[in-house]
């Protein structure tokens, strides 16, 4: 026989035992995953998630909130939700802790501002998000969320069924008080107890001066019946309060001293009204938008400063060196502000009390939100 039939034949045996080894582990596979399947949990089949609901008493009955929260998870398949409520001791990190410790795998903070603001403290580097169920007065991130504001079924779409997006969170520590209080100056106002000993949660915007005054003095009773109106009415009164001096410094840049009405740091810059006081601002960006707010010429002042808001909500800038009412903008990771004459000081509209210094820092990513 020749060499070249031998050849042959070695070739076709070689391909028949490949072809065996082929066929063999294609079985194998098929067998596995045959084997998988039968253990799999059918995609159909999916663990409900556990929701948690933390509400603050005085919004508990607002809009029927229980049972149509009960009412939206039911229609979903979805079980009872843990249900916690906030103190006056404990606004909400406590029971954001509770709630995650029993097994919560979608936090709900249902309340306004400081309800939110604690439960975020809590929620910040865990695993699990957060869902912001609207029903405060400013609900200030709500609205940089773009989360729905006036509808709480679709709020309850977004938090079952949105997008978990990670946003940073701004720090404020308090690292030196005023002497003395000014509410000889507002007598129905409550002292604010100096609390130097942990640094304050802040999603939206921090500040001194102007605005901080505005919350501290606004009408607690004039809030439940007009709302944001409210801090509007408050910060007449301030109008012609002095200009505060402060000195400045920005992540390792020089020290600078600057005369402003207001110094705000922020993590998103959308406020009540549908003004935009950071147009810059992105919640997940890793940075802080700082604002000096400045204004001179009494009245025509505050017109300009108003009318320089309302331009740059709608993208326009005036770069004017000499005007009356101005906002100046900068960004940075982190912010050191003295005053040494005291201004009051607020995170998220709660009031923190009269600062002399206040240093502020961003924590990129840190928290995780259901968004559209």
């Amino acid at each position: 026989m020749e060499w070249q039939v031998w050849l042959g034949i070695i070739a076709i045996v070689i391909g028949v035992l490949a072809l065996a080894v082929a066929v063999g582990a294609w079985s194998q596979q098929a067998w596995m995953r045959r084997r998988d399947r039968r253990h799999a949990v059918p995609q159909s089949v999916q663990v409900a998630p556990r929701v948690a609901v933390i509400v603050n008493p005085s919004k508990l009955h607002a809009s029927g909130l229980p049972a149509r929260v009960r009412a939206h998870l039911e229609a979903n398949g979805l079980p009872e939700p843990l249900w916690y409520e906030t103190t006056i001791d404990d606004p909400g990190k406590g029971q954001a802790r509770q709630a995650l410790a029993d097994g919560a795998d979608i936090v709900i903070a249902a309340g306004g501002d400081g309800t939110v603001r604690a439960v975020a403290e809590t929620m910040v580097g865990s695993d699990k998000p957060m869902g912001v169920l609207p029903v405060g007065t400013g609900n200030l991130l709500a609205r940089n969320l773009e989360l729905p504001l006036v509808n709480m079924d679709e709020a309850l779409d977004v938090i079952l069924a949105g997008r978990t997006r990670a946003i940073d969170v701004g720090w404020l520590r308090v690292e030196e008080f005023a002497d003395t209080p000014r509410n000889d100056e507002h007598p129905n106002q409550p002292d604010h107890e100096p609390d130097t000993e942990r640094e304050h949660i802040f999603l939206v915007i921090a500040g001194l001066g102007f605005d901080a005054a505005m919350v501290a003095t606004a009408d607690s009773n004039l809030k439940k019946k007009v709302g944001w109106v409210a801090y509007f009415v408050a910060g007449l009164s301030h109008m012609q309060a002095r200009r505060m001096r402060a000195t400045l410094q920005l992540d390792d840049h020089p020290p600078v001293d600057a005369r402003a009405r207001s110094i705000m740091v922020g993590n998103c810059g959308m406020l009540p009204g549908g003004v935009t006081l950071l147009p810059d601002a992105v919640l997940d960006d890793g940075v802080l938008d700082v604002a000096a707010v400045d204004v001179r010429g009494g009245v025509l002042g505050w017109a300009q400063l108003t009318l320089e808001i309302a331009m740059q909500g709608v993208g326009v800038r005036n770069e004017l060196p000499e005007k009356l009412g101005r906002i100046d903008h900068t960004k940075a990771r982190r912010a050191r502000i003295r005053v040494p004459a005291g201004e009051e000081a607020q995170v998220d509209g709660d009031p923190l009390g009269r600062a002399v210094e206040v240093d502020v820092r961003v924590q990129p990513g840190a928290l995780l939100v259901r968004a559209p």
